[in-house]
């Protein structure tokens, strides 16, 4: 039964997620989720409370397994950091230029100032695990002397800030990132070990 439970909630998800990547989180109703699926709105329900509810599983979990694959890229057992904050750096320009993850924030910064507490929700399973997860990677390698100590939090804010900065805000407008990828981070990993290193 268990099986049966997780394959249904698997096509609801697959089903929401095409929908609002088609038409945008707002043009989305449970309605036109629950006939994509094949089924009624009550047993849509029963696996998610609210169209907010499922949006923000079905965003998070389309990009779980690639943001697992790019956190573990940060091995505060390389001496190199430069090494890893430039493979990082890279993998997460290119992450969050994924049209799904440009889908979500475009969504969270337009639900953030409402009440139904959906853009709180993409921001602390998103960025802030983003940022939260850049930190400890810092606070080890300061810990293990690869980076002199300092505000570990501070230090990741401002990493992935650069790492932004050129890419994630022009595409949110629909407009082509300002540097290559590669020439981007190399900048941002020159800059923040000046600072930091």
């Amino acid at each position: 039964m268990r099986q049966k439970s997780d394959s249904r909630r698997q096509c609801i998800l697959e089903a929401a997620t095409s929908l609002f990547r088609e038409v945008g989180f707002g043009r989305v109703s449970m309605a036109q989720i629950s006939a994509r699926v094949g089924g009624s709105k009550a047993t849509l329900y029963s696996y998610f409370q609210s169209k907010e509810e499922l949006f923000a599983t079905a965003m998070i979990e389309a990009m779980e397994e690639q943001g697992q694959a790019m956190i573990d890229l940060l091995d505060p057992s390389e001496p190199d950091v430069r090494k890893v904050l430039q493979c990082f750096g890279e993998t997460y320009v290119n992450f969050i230029a994924l049209p799904q993850h440009l889908c979500c924030v475009r969504t969270a910064i337009a639900e953030g100032g409402t009440n139904n507490g959906l853009g709180a929700t993409l921001y602390r399973l998103g960025p802030k695990r983003g940022w939260e997860e850049i930190a400890g990677y810092i606070a080890a390698v300061m810990e293990r002397g690869n980076l002199p100590k300092g505000d570990a939090k501070m230090a990741a804010m401002h990493f992935k800030g650069m790492l932004e900065s050129g890419a994630l805000y022009p595409m949110l407008y629909g407009a082509e990132p300002e540097l290559d990828t590669k020439t981007m981070v190399t900048g941002a990993v020159d800059a923040f070990l000046r600072a930091y290193g």
